[in-house]
């Protein structure tokens, strides 16, 4: 770790306390990372200017620790402040320009040895692993190094590599023989449906041929329709003294209620009165 040693050599005489020698530590990082510092404080300075140095004043609050950063080649400033809470040090950086925070807690005890704040040699613990913690959870993600971009793609080739993934998954499924097939028939062809008047199927049929229309008994009877002979009465030609022309509408189903073609005979005037009919009164 190139730089940190005599970075923290020219501040040791300010490291009074665990949380001076982490701030000294992830100002190292800042500049390795390719930022410059260019004060402290929140408000920018007059007499700001880019520095791999922490300014003099950077650890005169040790409850609060506010440092402004710089790029090496630009104008975007960061806001680096690091809150002191019992045995942790709470580090928030914040772009100015577009207001995006990451943070970091950090155990003062798991990373800095009391007895020799004044020892570069000791007063340290796992380096390594309070770089990568700094890396990865405060650097902001746009200064850190990604790979070089792939060179895009056709449109044309894109497309066709989704239509062959499409023939891929479709070749799946047709071979899985747990597969669930699919509700929807495929385009251009038209499902097989069973004749349900036809074995193993006709089993409850007359339900849907009451009449019998398609061959078999149907379950409902029909004087006009049953196929027996019939004399060719036409219901919607009126039954005299019964029914008029038109009562019944042509073709619809009609069951007759009384003798057709014959007048209904009155009350025979020889058949025996009832008992008490010659009396006047009744």
């Amino acid at each position: 770790m190139a730089g940190l040693e005599v970075l923290f050599a020219g501040v040791s005489a300010s490291v009074s306390c665990p949380q001076d020698a982490v701030v000294c530590f992830v100002h190292w990082e800042l500049i390795k990372s390719g930022f410059r510092c260019v004060g402290s404080g929140d408000e920018p300075r007059s007499s700001d200017r880019r520095s791999e140095l922490l300014p003099p004043d950077w650890s005169s609050n040790k409850e609060l620790y506010s440092l402004r950063y710089k790029p090496g080649d630009g104008d975007t400033q960061l806001l680096l402040k690091a809150i002191a809470v019992d045995s942790i040090l709470i580090f928030n950086l914040m772009n100015c320009s577009t207001q995006q925070v990451s943070d970091l807690t950090v155990n003062l005890s798991d990373h800095v040895d009391t007895d020799h704040l004044h020892t570069f040699d000791s007063v340290y613990k796992d380096k390594d692993c309070l770089s990568a913690q700094v890396k990865s959870q405060l650097l902001p993600s746009q200064d850190k190094p990604t790979a070089p971009r792939a060179e895009r793609r056709s449109r044309r080739e894109e497309e066709q590599e989704q239509e062959e993934e499409r023939q891929r998954r479709r070749r799946g499924e047709d071979s899985d023989p747990l597969r669930i097939p699919s509700r929807r028939p495929r385009q251009g062809t038209q499902p097989h449906w069973p004749d349900p008047m036809v074995p193993p199927f006709a089993a409850g049929g007359a339900d849907l041929d009451p009449f019998g229309n398609r061959g078999g008994g149907g379950m409902i009877m029909d004087p006009l329709r049953s196929g027996y002979p019939r004399s060719g009465f036409d219901p919607s030609s009126g039954i005299p003294d019964i029914l008029p022309p038109g009562a019944v509408p042509p073709g619809a189903r009609f069951d007759p209620f009384g003798p057709i073609g014959r007048h209904r005979p009155g009350p025979d005037p020889d058949h025996m009165p009832p008992p008490g009919y010659d009396d006047m009164f009744m």
